[in-house]
């Protein structure tokens, strides 16, 4: 299986949620692989990080860039799940990767200019569909403030119900430091023993899989 993780707008934890994504899969003895195609290379940088840790779950790395499609279609052969970290923009990378997945991840954070992206977004999964009629897709608040006063999520799912095409997660991804600071440990959070953002990540990975089946 293919997972997409991708997003039209930079900065919505893109590259966060997919390396916490293969660390815990792999933590639970899947057979699976990351796929960079970020020329930032944040998840590359990420699993060379974690390369010089032997005392951590094996995650396999490779990066791709341009039309991806083929390369992603080969992987898919030879890992149970791959995931892919695509640049935050309308791009080659990301509409190729398109074609090939079996399910594209949108993280979004709670603000207007991501909910911004929603039309265009919706627009590339439609003319993806064309070739990949089976592409499922979910949306996912990521960044989520823990403020109880703030209410950014209720107006965002608000704002994403008028568009049914595009599921939204029951999960969410808090704002946590901890998940800025497992990405330069080379970890996933559920490896720095914060039990409520590794509670977080189970409820993601369980919903995601129930989405493939």
């Amino acid at each position: 299986m293919i997972i997409l993780v991708g997003a039209q707008k930079g900065g919505s934890g893109k590259s966060t949620v997919a390396v916490n994504l293969v660390s815990f899969l792999a933590s639970k003895g899947k057979d699976c692989v990351l796929v960079d195609s970020d020329a930032q290379g944040t998840s590359s940088v990420w699993a060379s990080d974690r390369e010089e840790n032997n005392d951590l779950s094996k995650v396999h790395s490779v990066q791709k860039f341009g039309n991806i499609r083929n390369a992603l279609l080969d992987l898919k052969k030879r890992y149970e799940l791959v995931i892919v970290d695509s640049p935050g923009r309308d791009c080659r990378e990301l509409r190729t990767a398109l074609t090939a997945s079996d399910l594209l991840l949108i993280p979004l954070k709670c603000s207007q200019p991501d909910l911004d992206t929603i039309p265009h977004m919706k627009t590339l999964i439609e003319e993806a569909r064309d070739f990949n009629s089976g592409l499922k897709v979910r949306v996912l608040l990521n960044m989520v403030s823990t403020n109880p006063v703030i209410k950014e999520k209720e107006e965002s799912q608000k704002y994403l119900s008028q568009y049914p095409e595009l599921p939204l997660m029951n999960c969410t991804i808090s704002d946590r430091k901890i998940f800025r600071d497992c990405i330069g440990e080379g970890k996933g959070v559920h490896e720095m023993k914060n039990e409520k953002a590794h509670q977080e990540i189970i409820e993601l990975e369980k919903e995601l899989m129930s989405c493939l089946r």
